[in-house]
């Protein structure tokens, strides 16, 4: 009768052991799905205002045709990318992009005095900001969940019930790392 109760009692604390196991992995997995969603979210506003952005340069600055046509084509491949590592890579492109607008934009002292532009590099950088932020959430919801998959004892859960592990959202390299830089205030003569 008392190794049956042990026996019991042993088999209940497993099944709850595998029960929290596994709603822990369900809950990371959750939270990664939502933090990745806040993330897409955030870069097609990126993505749509880019357009805006482009089309306010180019009625000063178009003949800069190569960079205008750059700018829109590196948000073109952003928005088509697919998964974290692809659309870190897309980003980046974007952003190197984005970083050349800028800077000829700084040529022309009429663009950076138009209201227009102004409120699309303000709105620009708060977006930066933002998907910094979303960014760094998905990531540290991604390293609590890769974490837990390759942990004893949780890993015997994740692969019972074939959990994998996610991409990070990282950018490549540390240029593509920095904000692009969205003020357009006159330099001092």
């Amino acid at each position: 009768m008392v190794a049956i109760t042990i026996l019991a009692v042993v088999i209940i604390g497993l099944f709850l052991w595998l029960m929290s196991s596994y709603n822990t992995l369900v809950r990371l997995k959750v939270q990664a799905g939502n933090a990745w969603a806040d993330i897409d979210v955030q870069l097609k506003r990126r993505h749509d205002l880019v357009p805006n952005l482009v089309e306010t340069v180019k009625g000063y600055a178009g003949h800069e045709r190569q960079t205008l046509e750059n700018v829109i084509a590196a948000r073109n491949r952003a928005v088509a990318a697919q998964g974290p590592a692809a659309q870190a890579e897309a980003e980046g492109l974007l952003t190197g992009a984005l970083r050349q607008l800028f800077a000829v934009a700084e040529a022309y002292p009429q663009l950076r005095a138009v209201e227009t532009f102004a409120d699309l590099q303000k709105k620009l950088g708060e977006l930066e900001e933002t998907i910094q932020n979303a960014r760094r959430y998905y990531n540290a919801v991604v390293r609590d969940f890769n974490t837990d998959i390759e942990q004893f004892p949780s890993n015997i859960v994740a692969g019972m019930f074939h959990f994998t592990e996610r991409e990070f959202f990282e950018l490549k390299d540390e240029e593509e790392r920095a904000v692009p830089k969205v003020s357009f205030q006159a330099p001092a003569s």
